[in-house]
């Protein structure tokens, strides 16, 4: 890890009193902290966008088991992308509704593609791919 560097920041007091807002709500203990979290986020956000990068992340998938074929369906296209699926977590929510949480990793192409394919399945009710890193670049 590098060393530690002080710099400072212009604000718009509006803008810092926002922020400063932002801090309390979001409980950083300082102003730092947040600012390495925006930061790394942006970085994060960079790596997913050269789509032959390594990248994790996690898809959510909602949907109700009783339609036709659906968990077989979605099984069927997991398997065709194994290689990509580090675990999945499947949660009945209710009596029709189930979760279903799919860590990823691998290119970031192969990540988005899969995820998206697995959303866009008729009968899932909702899809999201939350993006993370696998820390290699992100200090």
């Amino acid at each position: 890890m590098g060393q530690t560097i002080r710099f400072g920041v212009s604000l718009n007091s509006e803008l810092l009193e926002k922020f400063d807002a932002l801090c309390d709500e979001k409980s950083y203990q300082t102003r730092s902290e947040a600012i390495r979290d925006l930061i790394r986020g942006v970085l994060v956000q960079k790596e997913w966008e050269q789509s032959d990068k390594e990248v994790a992340g996690v898809l959510t998938l909602v949907y109700d088991h009783h339609t036709s074929d659906l968990a077989q369906r979605l099984i069927e296209i997991q398997h065709e992308q194994h290689d990509v699926i580090l675990c999945s977590m499947h949660v009945h929510l209710d009596h029709h509704n189930c979760l279903e949480a799919l860590a990823l990793k691998g290119p970031g192409e192969s990540v988005q593609k899969l995820s998206q394919k697995l959303i866009s399945t008729r009968g899932v009710k909702y899809g999201k791919l939350t993006l993370a890193t696998t820390g290699q670049e992100i200090v």
